[in-house]
């Protein structure tokens, strides 16, 4: 689950820059990249959780210190790419003042 929460993440995330670069209301895809990167999380965690249930320690151990690096980097990459619109914008309005 946490593959389709992700790749609806980055689909929302890209679909949120082409909507700023063309100058159209750009927040619910904003909403919406920013809302499926943490559902992401949430599926990866529970995903973890059923294996300590199951206690699947060989799937922790060779699963989980490599999730969690990358999830560390993809969601700061997801948070900046996300954000980025809306400090242009508040940049823009600062020179155009």
């Amino acid at each position: 689950m946490w593959l389709i929460f992700g790749g609806i993440a980055i689909i929302a995330t890209f679909i949120n820059l082409y909507l700023y670069t063309k100058g159209k209301n750009y927040h619910l895809a904003m909403a919406i990249g920013l809302s499926f990167t943490a559902l992401t999380l949430v599926a990866s965690y529970s995903m973890v959780s059923d294996w300590v249930n199951a206690e699947d320690w060989s799937a922790l151990l060779d699963v989980v210190p490599t999730m969690s690096r990358a999830f560390w980097i993809l969601t700061v990459i997801s948070l900046l790419l996300n954000i980025t619109p809306t400090f242009l914008e508040l940049k823009n309005k600062k020179q155009i003042n």
